[in-house]
């Protein structure tokens, strides 16, 4: 019999609960002082490590400390700085033709609305959501490759596409909770539920995962 909808957000506030207390540590990974350098590492984040891109932002940060710098930057050079993250010419311009936008229409600040963040030059809804949440304290649920696996055998969503992941979590957690879940998904997933080989015997939420592939031993 499939979960109504009352049972799932009742499932979903006790997976929060459990995920808060087996997770206290869950935060944000990037390295960031500023909405700015948030949006600059979330941007190097794609298709990179939280910690790669740490080692990178270490030094590019003194270099670019406001959105002007980022404007004015040299491409070639900015394409060698970020090399090791990976696409780097895509994010290289990415990075300058945001920054150019900030300038020019946001007088160098970074925008604190979902429909300015997107609008910018390689912000998608997953990393304006980044933004919303860590930067500017917004209730906002951002889905990385973790959240997309891991929310999908919770049950909590079922789709080919993340924006349609996005808005059926968006229907059972509870928007207070929305930048926490995000954590605790991505803690969960780096952790246990990883994507080949799910520690499922260890796994906290066991007794309420329905994924029909989590191991037995």
């Amino acid at each position: 019999m499939a979960e109504s909808p009352a049972a799932k957000k009742a499932r979903a506030r006790k997976l929060v609960r459990i995920l808060e207390r087996e997770y206290p540590d869950a935060e944000i990974a990037l390295d960031f002082s500023s909405p700015l350098e948030l949006l600059v590492a979330t941007i190097l984040a794609a298709q990179c490590t939280d910690e790669r891109v740490n080692q990178v932002t270490k030094f590019l940060f003194k270099r670019y400390r406001t959105a002007t710098d980022y404007a004015r930057a040299d491409l070639a050079r900015l394409e060698r700085e970020i090399h090791s993250t990976g696409f780097f010419k895509a994010k290289a311009r990415a990075i300058i033709g945001m920054a150019n936008d900030l300038v020019a229409k946001h007088g160098g600040q970074v925008p604190d609305t979902l429909e300015e963040l997107i609008a910018l030059p390689g912000v998608g809804r997953k990393t304006a959501n980044v933004v919303l949440g860590n930067a500017y304290g917004q209730p906002a649920i951002a889905v990385d490759t973790h959240v997309f696996r891991v929310s999908q055998r919770l049950g909590l969503a079922k789709a080919d596409d993340p924006e349609e992941v996005h808005a059926q979590l968006c229907q059972v957690v509870p928007r207070p909770k929305w930048t926490r879940i995000t954590h605790l998904l991505t803690t969960h997933g780096r952790r246990v539920c990883q994507a080949r080989k799910p520690l499922c015997p260890e796994c906290p939420v066991r007794a309420l995962c329905p994924w029909p592939g989590k191991s037995l031993g």
